[in-house]
C-alpha cells in the first residue's frame, strides 16, 4: 500500500470485537495507529461473575489494562507492578483463593461494584475507568445486564466459564457451550452505534468460541454487521494457541484447530482473514476466492509487534474498501 494511502486510513473508523489477552495486544496497536477516539472496542462479558460480593469483569479489565498501559506483560492478565497482601490474607482464612486478584486489581473491583452498587451500567463505569487512566479509545462491554457463557462437559455438568477456566484449569473435556447464559440479550445501544459508526470490522485473535461469539450471538450484532469490511486475525498458530483453551476447545468439538478452522468458523461473515507466517502451507490449499487471506507475523511479543499487526489489519481493511 502507498504511504499516502497508509496514513489515511489511519482515520478509518475501526470497531474491534474483543476479548482476553491476545484481543487486549491488538487492540493496544490499533489504538496507537488509528486517530484518538477512531477505535472502538467491543469486549466480551460472557466471562463476567462474581467474586466475594464484587463484579469482576476480567475481558473488560484485560482491555483497559492494556489501553492504560498497566497490564503485567509476564503473566498476561491483571495489573503490573502487583502485590498480593489481601490474597495472602484470604489464604489464612482457607478461603477461596483459585481466582487471585492483587491489591491495585482489588481495588478496581471495588469501585466498579461501587458505582454498579449506585446503579451505574457496566458501560457508564468502563467509560469512568477510561476516563480516569486516560484510555482515548472507546471500551464497551457487550451489554449492560448478565450474559454468561457455561460450559457443558463430557459427564453432562454445566460450569460457570470461569469454574472452567481458571478453577479447573480448562481439564474438563467440553461437550457443549452455551451462550448468553441460553437467553437472548440485547446488545447495548452504543455497540450497535459503534458497529454502524465503523468503516471496518475487526474480530481480534481472541478465543472464537467463548470471546468472539458471545458478541456476535447478541440480538442486534450481525444486523448491524451487514454491508459492513469484517477482517478477523486468527488466534491459531500451527494448532494451538499462544494462550487460552481455544485450540482445545475445537478439538473437544471435534474440529481439528488450525487457523483455516478459524476462517471457515467466521466465513460467512468475513471479507479478510489475516493468518500466520508460520501456516502459510496450509494455506495453499484454501479455495475461497471470497475472503482475501493474508499472511502476517502475528505473535505479539511487543509493542512493535502490535502496532505492525494493527497496520497490517488496517492495510487489508483499506483494500477490502478501496475494492468496493
Amino acid at each position: 500500500m502507498i504511504p499516502e494511502f497508509m496514513e489515511a486510513s489511519k482515520y478509518l473508523k475501526v470497531t474491534a470485537l474483543a476479548g482476553g489477552v491476545g484481543g487486549a495486544k491488538l487492540l493496544v496497536g490499533l489504538d496507537k495507529v488509528l486517530q484518538p477516539g477512531h477505535l472502538s472496542a467491543v469486549v466480551n462479558t460472557g466471562d463476567d461473575f462474581s467474586h466475594f460480593g464484587l463484579h469482576i469483569s476480567p475481558d473488560l479489565d484485560s482491555v483497559c489494562y492494556a489501553l492504560a498501559g498497566l497490564a503485567d506483560s509476564v503473566h498476561g492478565w491483571g495489573r503490573k507492578d502487583e502485590s498480593w497482601q489481601v490474597l495472602e490474607e484470604i489464604r489464612r482464612f482457607g478461603a477461596p483463593d483459585w481466582f487471585a486478584l492483587g491489591d491495585r486489581d482489588l481495588a478496581w473491583h471495588l469501585e466498579r461494584q461501587r458505582l454498579l452498587s449506585e446503579g451505574k451500567t457496566l458501560t457508564e463505569v468502563t467509560a469512568h475507568f477510561c476516563e480516569v487512566f486516560g484510555i482515548q479509545s472507546r471500551v464497551l462491554p457487550m451489554c449492560d445486564e448478565p450474559a454468561p457463557t457455561l460450559i457443558k462437559t463430557k459427564e453432562g455438568e454445566w460450569l460457570a466459564f470461569q469454574d472452567y477456566f481458571v478453577r479447573l484449569k480448562c481439564q474438563p473435556e467440553i461437550a457443549d457451550i452455551a451462550l448468553l447464559g441460553n437467553r437472548e440479550i440485547a446488545a447495548s445501544d452504543l455497540v450497535i452505534e459503534a458497529m454502524l459508526e465503523a468503516d471496518l470490522i475487526v474480530l481480534a485473535p481472541s478465543n472464537p468460541w467463548v470471546s468472539i461469539d458471545p458478541i456476535l450471538a447478541l440480538r442486534g450484532v450481525r444486523n448491524s454487521l451487514q454491508g459492513k469490511p469484517v477482517v478477523a486475525v486468527s488466534p491459531i498458530i500451527q494448532g494451538s494457541a499462544l494462550k487460552g483453551p481455544a485450540a482445545k476447545m475445537f478439538a473437544d468439538l471435534g474440529i481439528h484447530p488450525s487457523s483455516e478452522a478459524v476462517r471457515q468458523h467466521y466465513e460467512e461473515l468475513l471479507d479478510g482473514f489475516i493468518f500466520d507466517d508460520l501456516d502459510l502451507p496450509d494455506a495453499e490449499n484454501w479455495q475461497s476466492s471470497a475472503i482475501i487471506n493474508q499472511s502476517f507475523q502475528t505473535i505479539m511479543k511487543n509493542d512493535e509487534d502490535k502496532i505492525a499487526l494493527a497496520e497490517a489489519v488496517i492495510s487489508l481493511g483499506a483494500r477490502i474498501l478501496q475494492g468496493r
